[in-house]
């Protein structure tokens, strides 16, 4: 068995990059419909600890991308075929292409300096996206993986990214499950065979020490 690398080894900044899903007004933000969703966003205060990872990723010199779902007004591209597209796509106007609602949480975006790859269809962000080219293009071999949510879009993220062949960090405390009592279980019995465990803090943290030389 291999052994693992460390923390700063995974998350060096030339080959790192923050993923974040879903992470738009629509979904976790001012303009959110899912009001099960918004109300574990603001309860594990969620976006403040997004805003400071993704500031202090670029302060370190970590890409950042935003994986966001997106429609057109005809969803022509949007096929319904599991119960929580049916969902999506029976709210009206629910997080249309260049609309308020689909756009980055303006916290976590402050300077429009950050990548974007959006998805028209399905649960996760890499099928049918620009997001692996994206990755390769900049070298990134290590995914710091957050948003929403634990129970399908982040758990789409993270095992595509390791089919992909990319190591993955999830600060557990940067995603959250609806309801909250079932990131324990999803984190103990599914993330912890494929992802590397950390907290906010502990990346911010590293990446500080590193830049700190």
């Amino acid at each position: 068995m291999n052994p693992s690398p460390t923390l700063r080894e995974l998350i060096d900044p030339a080959v790192t990059a923050v993923v974040t899903m879903e992470c738009q007004r629509g979904v976790i933000g001012d303009l959110a419909t899912i009001q099960s969703v918004r109300s574990e966003v603001v309860g594990a205060d969620l976006e403040a600890k997004l805003t400071a990872l993704t500031q202090e990723a670029r302060d370190a010199g970590v890409l950042v991308v935003h994986a966001c779902a997106v429609f057109t007004k005809s969803r022509v591209e949007s096929p319904t075929n599991a119960p929580l597209l049916r969902y999506a796509a029976s709210i009206p106007g629910q997080l249309i292409q260049h609309s308020a609602a689909a756009e980055v949480v303006p916290s976590l975006n402050p300077n429009n300096t950050d990548l974007v790859s959006s998805r028209f269809h399905g649960v996760s962000p890499f099928s049918g996206t620009d997001l692996d080219a994206i990755l390769k293009a900049h070298g990134i071999t290590t995914v710091v993986a957050c948003g929403v949510s634990l129970n399908v879009g982040v758990l789409g993220l993270v095992i595509e990214a390791v089919n992909l062949g990319y190591e993955v960090v999830l600060p557990t405390d940067g995603a959250v499950a609806i309801p909250s009592e079932a990131a324990a279980p999803l984190l103990r019995n599914t993330y912890s065979q494929l992802a590397t465990f950390s907290s906010v803090a502990e990346v911010i943290s590293t990446w500080k020490d590193i830049s700190a030389g």
